[in-house]
């Protein structure tokens, strides 16, 4: 790699970094493991960075690279969790209700499959389009669609048995706005069509 480009990319992690971060972070419920998934990833993109023709997509290609390498960890992960038949109670002691429901929802997005909290993550926390999920997780719409619809499913389910209806409502609530962004999405098309 030429001393421009890396200079490129120092100026590129620099000024992205906090992002990426909490990218991450998402992908990742510790800190720790968190920041390990990030250094990992940029230093496996620092490698491929002069063959990332359109630099634009760079965030595109890191989170691809963050979700295979937190994929990776996942497989290889040894199970060290001893079955319980009852939960601890979790007690978060803040004052805001929404740090409250975002350390709830953090906790809650360890039961769903690696793919799942993938699509999850990518379409709720960080914006992104069905398309650009598709694109950034290589595959297809109707996969994310079905995926999104069976883990949102999954998180209603397990927020229900930890008896939180107000994070229940929530997610139904996305549930209905998202078909209905859907379906005003296809009205849009059909009118440009004719």
């Amino acid at each position: 790699m030429s001393h421009g480009e890396v200079l490129e990319f120092e100026e590129y992690v620099r000024t992205r970094q906090d992002a990426l971060l909490r990218s991450a972070r998402r992908l990742v419920p510790d800190p720790v493991d968190a920041q390990d998934l990030l250094q990992t990833a940029l230093a496996r993109t620092y490698g491929r960075w002069d063959g990332i023709a359109d630099k634009s997509l760079a965030d595109a290609y890191l989170r691809r690279v963050m979700i295979n390498t937190r994929t990776e960890w996942w497989r290889a992960r040894k199970l060290e969790e001893v079955p319980t038949e009852q939960l601890p109670d979790a007690s978060v002691e803040d004052a805001t209700e929404q740090h409250a429901d975002r350390a709830l929802l953090m906790d809650i997005l360890k039961v769903l499959a690696p793919k799942q909290r993938s699509v999850v993550v990518l379409r709720h926390w960080e914006q992104m389009s069905t398309e650009e999920t598709a694109a950034a997780l290589g595959m297809s719409t109707g996969t994310v669609k079905s995926t999104l619809h069976r883990a949102l499913a999954r998180l209603r389910q397990e927020l229900e048995s930890r008896g939180v209806d107000n994070g229940a409502r929530a997610l139904e609530r996305d549930g209905r706005a998202e078909r209905a962004a859907g379906r005003g999405h296809e009205r849009g098309r059909e009118r440009c069509a004719a």
